[in-house]
């Protein structure tokens, strides 16, 4: 499960007061690269195998990076390592201080990564900085073995039978709220799309006890766990700062909010038709019945991964649509054909017709990944062969990033990358599956796939299809650029959208 739990804060400890300079930010970058390696991975010196006849992949030294810097700083990480993949190819090492990073792009030499074995690849300590937010009985502070049944937990909860009976819970949570804009007007799409989306999530995985009585209080407490995403708290997570005390407090709060919850319903044994109530039922591969904190922290981290991943691909599949005229085109032509079908009547197969629109968004999530790039760390020696043949034996002990972004804009799997194309996803091109598996890493891959991925698509076709049902939008600012100060790369600033109300004629 790549639950991505992606970080919707500002990098240093505010999530709306901060707004870094990209040089000043980008330089912060390269601090937090040096210094997270240095304190976050294991401190033991990398040991070549003797007997291996496969080199090692090529070096980028620390004199190499110092020269980088100003590139880093000026152009931005895509930038340079861009520039550091047509060197040295789609492997190569980052040395810093006895640290090694290797870096991974494309399909090729990405199978290790996402299919080995967590006694192969694993996803370390690098989410240490979460148990604090979710709890001590759940996520990355309990084992392997009870994380994976947890993992199972999420997919038997978001599989297509279960997502059936969210469609309408979904449809009336968005027509109530776009239904309260008025005829005309002007939005910043980013926070509309971030509310509505918590709206969704209250009423599909928590239940109705939340979101018909206590939403307010729960949205509140919710972003002060988000807050808790900074610098300081990632670097060292149980320091007693303002923000970290008021992380702590809001999640005491939200467990205790869903334990009282749990316990409502055990007592009036009452079953509801929500994602919480399918944690509460499930049982550990051992038996065991999931405790009350433990489902607390799984319900929080799905809302945390899900709710902002989702929000940002939203915000960009707008910002996509409404600077190319041909494909919001063809988006709104697809309602209209599917309205004169089915009418006014939306369920989980009608979205699944809805290719067009599917398309589009993956497009937007192509062109602009929630994440740079996944990391994990080498249990065992790696080896990984390139398209040209050749072979690399990453050693134990490296940090392993598989660059997802670069990936997504490689020439040999995407004509022309850099411009916005959802045809490239339909049938007859598909070009994510002809470039092989692996060539499309919005959601992860592998092991660790992100169970939410049919969720978050369905949540967000049925904004989309709402609003193209019912309204004329026009980007009135201009496209936004990828805020690099985040830790889930989102638009920079706020993304303006004037709309004017109206019904999609002849239906």
């Amino acid at each position: 499960q790549e639950l991505k739990f992606l970080f919707s804060t500002n990098i240093i400890t505010n999530h709306s007061s901060m707004d870094l300079t990209i040089g000043t930010m980008l330089l912060v970058l390269a601090i937090i690269l040096i210094t997270a390696i240095v304190i976050k991975i294991a401190n033991a010196r990398v040991t070549f195998d003797p007997v291996c006849t496969r080199p090692p992949p090529p070096v980028v030294n620390s004199i190499a990076l110092l020269k980088l810097l100003p590139t880093l700083c000026t152009k931005g990480p895509e930038i340079t390592m861009t520039y550091l993949y047509n060197k040295f190819g789609s492997v190569f090492t980052v040395s810093i201080l006895w640290k090694r990073i290797s870096f991974l792009v494309g399909p090729e030499v990405s199978g290790p990564f996402f299919q080995g074995s967590e006694s192969e690849v694993s996803q370390g300590n690098f989410n240490e900085f979460t148990v604090p937010m979710f709890g001590q009985e759940n996520g990355f502070a309990v084992d392997c073995s009870t994380r994976m049944d947890e993992i199972r937990f999420y997919i038997d909860a978001l599989k297509p039978s279960q997502l059936r009976s969210h469609v309408d819970p979904m449809l009336r949570e968005v027509e109530d709220y776009f239904g309260k804009w008025g005829d005309v007007g002007v939005v910043d799409l980013k926070y509309e799309f971030n509310h509505i989306l918590m709206l969704i999530a209250s009423r599909c995985l928590l239940g109705k006890e939340v979101r018909e009585k206590i939403f307010g209080e729960f949205y509140t407490l919710f972003t002060e766990i988000e807050e808790g995403v900074n610098l300081v708290s990632f670097m060292l997570p149980y320091i007693p700062i303002p923000v970290n005390r008021r992380r702590d407090r809001a999640r005491i709060k939200l467990t205790e909010i869903v334990t009282e919850i749990l316990r409502s319903r055990k007592i009036c044994n009452r079953i509801e038709e929500d994602v919480l109530q399918k944690l509460m039922d499930s049982r550990y591969k051992d038996g065991r019945c999931t405790t009350e904190a433990a489902v607390a922290g799984m319900i929080i981290a799905l809302i945390f991964a899900g709710k902002h991943t989702s929000a940002v691909v939203s915000t960009w599949t707008g910002a996509c649509l409404l600077t190319h005229e041909k494909f919001l085109d063809a988006a709104f032509n697809e309602q209209k054909e599917i309205m004169r079908t089915y009418g006014d009547k939306i369920d989980y197969n009608v979205l699944l017709e809805m290719e067009t629109l599917h398309s589009c968004i993956k497009e937007a999530g192509r062109m602009n990944p929630i994440s740079f790039g996944l990391v994990r760390q080498a249990q065992k020696n790696i080896i990984v062969r390139t398209k040209e043949g050749v072979e690399y034996d990453i050693p134990k002990g490296d940090t392993l990033v598989n660059l997802v972004m670069l990936t997504h804009k490689l020439p040999h799997i995407y004509k022309d990358p850099k411009v916005y194309d959802p045809d490239r996803f339909r049938s007859g091109r598909d070009e994510d599956k002809v470039g092989g598996k692996f060539s499309y890493g919005t959601f992860g891959g592998g092991r660790h796939v992100c169970a939410g991925e049919a969720y978050a698509f369905m949540q967000i076709k049925i904004i989309w299809s709402h609003l193209l049902r019912n309204f004329e939008l026009k980007l009135t600012s201009p496209f936004p650029k990828t805020d690099w100060s985040k830790y889930a790369l989102e638009p920079k600033g706020k993304v303006m959208v004037s709309y004017k109300r109206y019904r999609v004629p002849g239906i």
